[in-house]
């Protein structure tokens, strides 16, 4: 089978091919705010389509590219594997690259975190968290926060915070409760009955990239500690060096009792996550020979996704990219807040390292105010798109939304981007925003009729 050449062949076929079995609704709003590529080819933070035009991608697969696409060292060892014929998943044997990764990953974690289980994504990963939580407390209640994304599977969606995702699907889980984010006079209210198996956070939440006050972390930490509550730390999208810190907890010198991680444990190229947690909560999940599968995942400990996994921290280590996040980090968003001071529109930058969020508020100027309420009026949640669809159309830069309803623009780019990638980004922002402080203009013209296909197309 010629993979390459049937893919070549049939490239111009993606979209209706996905219409047509999987999923025609995306595919209509990829035509809407004018995404659809058809790219073929990607490498580092670049991504080309079948015009041979060249993507500055700052979306990283939603956080999947730290290492940027295709690494060649990720590439090299998922051959060599290969071509080793290597014994994956014989199920009643333990595999050797599975210890060595979670040897690696151990090592690496925050103290105290000494038990590694292999799932294939972040979701899952949640789903394993809450339940070590409660076999090891005896409890059932979980504390999530407001606005939280964890995943949308149906125990992760059960501390999700977002209504949009929850409607449908209620009845979720029993014994849910939502506190504010950064709140703990909110969070001890809720431990202190001491029936909360745990408390699960994203150090930096994910939809809207909300930072937390520097004493929240230990605070929390200090709460679960007195009253009994296991400390969850979702590190699905911060883990791996995106914030400057190779996981995001230790900014704040806190160890959590059990922490998820994937997206880009294996350089997006073969899915996989893992839950380390705690010894003594492993061993109450795990407490007998007859209890060795109390919890299973059939292709969390397969031999490609072992490799890349550890392939994936040695190019982290290697290139220094956690360090490199930090430094970028500091340096775009030192960058896009002298932008804030010159463009009303700009409410406020807030971020860590490579993880940062534009978000856009009502505008002072009464032209400005006026074309703002007018688009809100027509939907809520396409200003930004007045922001992402030229720096696509125009300058070939890939950005997306924060989230429903939250006028913000996230970035997400790979940890291998330098000043030359950056300050082609600031200054295409830079016209993208000077466009869309004219009113009226070619800006709000587009926004308006986004709106209007949008409206149609509903």
């Amino acid at each position: 089978m010629d993979i390459v050449s049937l893919v070549q062949k049939r490239l111009s076929e993606t979209y209706e091919l996905h219409s047509r079995c999987i999923n025609p609704q995306f595919v209509r709003v990829l035509e809407v705010i004018g995404f659809q590529r058809n790219y073929r080819s990607g490498k580092g933070a670049w991504l080309v389509d079948e015009r041979g035009e060249k993507v500055l991608d700052f979306l990283a697969g939603f956080g999947v590219f730290n290492i940027g696409r295709n690494h060649p060292v990720v590439l090299q060892v998922l051959r060599e594997i290969l071509e080793s014929d290597p014994p994956s998943m014989v199920q009643m044997d333990a595999g050797c690259i599975a210890g060595l990764l979670a040897e690696a990953l151990v090592s690496i974690a925050p103290e105290g975190l000494e038990s590694v289980f292999f799932t294939n994504s972040g979701a899952e990963g949640v789903e394993g968290a809450l339940k070590f939580a409660r076999q090891a407390t005896g409890r059932s209640r979980i504390v999530y926060c407001e606005r939280a994304f964890h995943g949308l599977t149906l125990g992760a969606l059960s501390v999700n915070g977002n209504a949009d995702f929850r409607a449908r699907n209620e009845p979720l889980l029993p014994d849910c409760t939502p506190v504010p984010f950064n709140d703990l006079e909110a969070l001890e209210k809720e431990l202190k009955s001491r029936d909360v198996a745990a408390f699960i956070l994203e150090p930096v939440q994910g939809k809207g990239v909300f930072t937390p006050d520097d004493d929240y972390f230990p605070g929390a930490r200090s709460l679960c500690d007195r009253y009994g509550s296991c400390l969850i730390a979702d590190e699905v999208q911060t883990g791996l060096g995106r914030t400057g810190r190779m996981f995001a907890v230790s900014h704040w010198g806190v160890s959590p009792d059990i922490m998820v991680v994937s997206k880009a444990l294996s350089g997006g190229l073969v899915p996989v996550g893992a839950i380390l947690a705690r010894r003594w909560i492993h061993s109450r999940v795990f407490d007998s020979m007859d209890r060795c599968f109390a919890h299973s995942s059939t292709f969390g400990q397969n031999d490609l996704a072992m490799a890349a996994g550890l392939a994936t921290l040695h190019v982290l280590e290697r290139e220094s990219l956690v360090r490199r996040a930090g430094e970028m980090g500091d340096y775009l968003l030192a960058e896009l807040r002298g932008l804030a001071e010159r463009y009303e529109l700009i409410r406020e930058v807030r971020g860590m390292g490579l993880m940062i969020g534009i978000q856009f508020g009502e505008p002072r100027s009464l032209a400005l105010k006026t074309g703002w309420k007018l688009l809100h009026s027509m939907n809520e949640d396409l200003f930004c798109q007045m922001i992402t669809m030229p720096l696509m159309e125009k300058h070939n830069i890939l950005t997306q939304v924060a989230g429903h309803g939250l006028d913000t623009i996230k970035i997400l780019p790979p940890l291998v981007i330098g000043r030359a990638e950056a300050d082609y980004f600031l200054s295409s922002l830079d016209a993208v925003l000077a466009e869309a402080h004219r009113f009226p203009g070619s800006a709000w013209t587009t926004a308006k009729n986004l709106a209007i296909r949008t409206a149609r197309s509903a």
